[in-house]
């Protein structure tokens, strides 16, 4: 494949992750842009603004074959010194891309997630005994 073919290939990953960024946290042009390749960096540039809603350094990485830790520690190294975890979008031909996390990390996600379901479960529960007391007072409408 020519360099440029390549470069193309990763140019377009980089354009769907800040796609779906913007779609997601409701992002502007000016908040989240696909940096220029060949830049050093992460390849997802995120202002102020973005990283208050999206607290990751993004690397991507369009290939036939993928080295995932060598790739990963490039998304660390980029990381660095900043208040950011390392995010590694892959994706290898005809195939979807994946979003690459430390272990430590996913277990985190997932634990918050659990907990903000738990509280979502609480607060309508709560509700709904709140509702129950006031049929109980102003009577069924």
């Amino acid at each position: 494949m020519k360099p440029s073919s390549a470069k193309n290939k990763g140019r377009l990953l980089q354009k769907l992750v800040v796609q779906k960024l913007r779609d997601t946290f409701n992002l502007s042009e000016h908040d989240c842009k696909s940096t220029p390749m060949g830049t050093q960096g992460e390849d997802v540039w995120l202002s102020t603004n973005a990283l208050e809603r999206f607290r990751y350094g993004v690397e991507c990485k369009n290939r036939a074959r993928i080295a995932v830790y060598t790739d990963y520690e490039q998304a660390i190294r980029h990381c660095e010194g900043k208040d950011k975890e390392p995010l590694l979008v892959i994706k290898q031909n005809r195939s979807d891309p994946l979003a690459l996390v430390s272990l430590d990390h996913f277990i985190a996600i997932v634990e918050k997630a659990k907990l903000w379901e738990i509280h979502q479960k609480q607060k309508t529960v709560e509700e709904s005994k709140q509702a129950t007391r006031m049929r109980k007072v102003y009577g069924k409408h």
